[in-house]
């Protein structure tokens, strides 16, 4: 059995000069390259975020934990001005992507914190930051783990997965949400197969999903986002498990857009549809998913596929990154505190004890 335990795509680097710096694995270049990049730079961590280097929910809310440090040693504070710093960094940051709620909950939480501090000076302030940053990561790690542990029960022995985009140890501070169930039921020796989506138009299932399922040795096959009907159809797959990027009060879930349409296909066969995410995505304030902003990206990632153009050039184009699956299509949201099932306003609020 192969090792997924050391896969972590993001880390502090206390050796950087002069004062360390956020590192990631840069995912726009998997699965043929495995490339480290380093931010020291408020910019290159709003770029890391904006281009995909660094993506998955949680793993956004961890970088961004860290790219407050990362800006706030690129402006030098002073022992005065560092509260108002942090402000503005915080809110440059929360301009990158719109939908991942994890993005907003982390820069909520590292605002909140510096609020909590005081009038202290700015090295004081930088030491206890970074602390609350580790932590945040540190606790997105353990959530995950603890997803898995609650989740692992839903995948049988011999049986079939499906899975779409990437909630795996890529998404995350590691170990994955979705994939993490997986990794779970693998360390209990259980033999299942798993069909990972492609997941257009940026091929997170086939340059990310099946590259980590490879390297955990699990058994993983690839399909096309239209051949999920068909592996449900000829008995291939019993249960479906995605991550999310936003969940609101009612336990509708955004993802990576093609969820909404597997969600679908799984209760037209009678499939067990899950959503494995932390209770740092769950977005409370908002009823449903009606209220989920949803990201458009640009035509291109549309128009072309690995550099090479594949539509003519001034082809209108509908590019939304995510999609609304609705409650009441998924059989159950694993978090780190249980399951969620049936999925309702009460029963979200009953686990996650708000």
């Amino acid at each position: 059995m192969k090792s997924h335990e050391t896969l972590r795509p993001i880390w502090w680097n206390d050796s950087v000069a002069p004062a360390g710096a956020l590192e990631l694995i840069d995912q726009t270049r998997l699965p043929t390259e495995t490339v480290n990049i380093t931010c020291r730079t408020l910019d290159s961590v709003w770029q890391a975020i904006k281009q995909l280097q660094v993506r998955g929910a949680p793993a956004i809310g961890v970088a961004a934990a860290y790219g407050v440090i990362v800006g706030l040693d690129e402006a030098k504070p002073g022992d005065a001005t560092w509260p108002a710093a942090l402000g503005e960094v915080c809110d440059h940051l929360a301009t990158s992507r719109p939908t991942a709620v994890n993005l907003f909950w982390a820069l909520g939480r590292m605002r909140d914190y510096g609020k909590s501090l005081g009038a202290i000076s700015w090295s004081s302030a930088r030491v206890a930051l970074l602390k609350e940053a580790h932590t945040i990561r540190d606790e997105d790690a353990a959530m995950c783990r603890a997803i898995g542990k609650h989740g692992q029960q839903v995948i049988a022995e011999n049986s079939g997965v499906l899975t779409h985009c990437n909630a795996g140890a890529l998404a995350t501070s590691e170990y994955g949400t979705a994939l993490a169930v997986m990794y779970a039921a693998h360390e209990q020796g259980r033999k299942f197969r798993v069909f990972a989506d492609e997941t257009r138009p940026l091929l997170q299932g086939s340059r990310l999903t099946v590259w980590e399922l490879q390297r955990a040795g699990i058994d993983a096959t690839l399909i096309c986002d239209n051949m999920a009907a068909v592996v449900m159809r000829d008995k291939k797959v019993n249960v479906v498990i995605t991550g999310a990027d936003r969940i609101a009060a009612n336990g509708d879930a955004a993802n990576k857009i093609g969820t909404y349409g597997v969600a679908v296909l799984a209760n037209a066969h009678g499939l067990k549809f899950y959503v494995a995410a932390p209770s740092s995505t769950f977005d409370l304030s908002i009823p449903d998913g009606s209220h989920i902003p949803i990201e458009e990206r640009q035509a291109d990632e549309v128009r072309s596929l690995g550099g090479r153009q594949t539509a003519p050039a001034d082809i209108p184009v509908f590019n939304p990154a995510f999609d609304v699956t609705p409650a009441r299509l998924i059989t159950g949201i694993i978090t780190e505190r249980g399951m969620i099932t049936p999925v309702t306003a009460e029963n979200v609020r009953k686990v996650l004890g708000k």
